[in-house]
């Protein structure tokens, strides 16, 4: 049996984006992110389980791997469970729940695999187990190896813990952190959402170009644990405040639905960076191109599938183009959609697309161009 004060520490991803995760982290500072189906592999102790929960933008959640042992039979999973040092992780005074799978292993029924584990936990460290607990164990059973990971985040990360205000089909703030990455937004340049709904492209842009951590504003599961340091996490914390000053905006938002555009003011002034950002009411044929510097165009139109008739949306994508391509020289421009068809109706000079992504059960692609001419 393996347990140690580094862990071997797995970032969930959105299936499609795990090399832009993996980028994130590595520009983090964490210690060599690897890509993998489904999110990137880091390694760390807890200071690093906490910072990147508390500061990677694209991560859905952070699962800790905490040991693993084989197992052939359910009495020796029983047995070998009751020998985990529980009590090294895991409060006796917090209620826990455990979540299994089983894959290509003589333990194949996941249910039974689960309760077993809730036994020892129960019985050896007295903690209670409750369906409703917000601390998670996933206990993965693959070729008769059980690997044992608790789920640090709790809530799924995108839940920054700000914003109140959302539209028919939002885009989650992870997955437009990463499709921002994608599109080689770095935090520098104007960045500009002319269907901009709920805002959210342009306040997590606007948060990354001053430095405000996506997790300030909330709570996570690994406050629950035994190894938690409260003081230690203050000051982590503490060290990242960043004061946000008025400035000149550089994120403009706008949408013909005014109450898209409340909902915009309203997130963004929860959020904090509502001084950086310009929200108004307007449709694509109205849209003007902002006094600065080139940015970035970035755009999550309705795409048919839930919202919006697919023969009036080829009319929409071809303004949208048409508006882009007269007013926007010098910019470049991304545009998340499902349909390489409404894509090609633009007449945008588009770059090979990036791979497909699931968003709300629709996989979509990133079709982005170089500067426009």
């Amino acid at each position: 049996m393996s347990t140690t004060d580094t862990f071997e520490i797995f970032l969930v991803a959105p299936p499609g984006l795990e090399p832009v995760l993996a980028e994130e982290a590595r520009a983090a500072g964490f210690a060599t992110p690897t890509a993998s189906p489904g999110g990137v592999t880091t390694q760390g102790g807890w200071d690093e389980v906490w910072r990147a929960n508390l500061t990677l933008r694209g991560a859905t959640r952070v699962l800790v791997r905490l040991g693993s042992f084989r197992a052939f039979h359910l009495a020796q999973l029983d047995k070998r469970a009751r020998k985990f040092p529980w009590g090294d992780f895991l409060r006796a005074d917090m209620p826990v729940r455990v979540e299994a799978v089983c894959k290509r292993s003589k333990i194949y029924h996941h249910k039974a695999a689960a309760q077993r584990v809730e036994k020892a936990i129960s019985e050896e460290l007295g903690a209670t187990i409750s369906k409703e607990a917000a601390l998670v164990l996933k206990v993965r059973i693959d070729d008769n190896l059980v690997t044992i990971s608790l789920d640090s985040s709790g809530e799924s990360l995108h839940k920054r813990g700000y914003k109140t205000a959302t539209g028919k089909a939002p885009m989650r703030e992870t997955l437009a952190a990463l499709f921002l990455k994608a599109a080689g937004y770095d935090g520098q340049d104007p960045v500009l959402d002319p269907m901009c709904g709920s805002g959210t492209f342009l306040i997590e842009a606007a948060e990354t170009s001053v430095g405000l951590l996506p997790g300030r504003a909330r709570s996570f599961a690994f406050e629950n644990l035994a190894s938690f340091d409260a003081d230690a996490f203050a000051k982590m914390k503490a060290a990242a405040q960043v004061e946000v000053k008025a400035d000149t905006p550089r994120f403009f938002g706008s949408d013909r639905n005014a109450g898209a555009i409340a909902n915009s003011r309203q997130n963004a002034e929860a959020a904090g960076i509502v001084a950086l950002t310009q929200f108004t009411e307007g449709s694509i044929s109205d849209l003007q191109r902002p006094d600065t510097s080139p940015g970035l165009v970035i755009v999550n139109p309705p795409y048919g599938g839930r919202i919006g008739n697919k023969k009036l949306l080829f009319a929409l994508y071809g303004s949208l183009g048409k508006a882009l391509l007269e007013r926007f020289s010098g910019w470049r421009v991304g545009i998340i959609t499902s349909d390489g068809g409404l894509a090609k109706a633009t007449g945008l000079p588009f770059l090979p697309p990036g791979p497909p992504v699931d968003h709300g059960g629709t996989k979509v692609k990133l079709y982005q161009t170089a500067k426009l001419p």
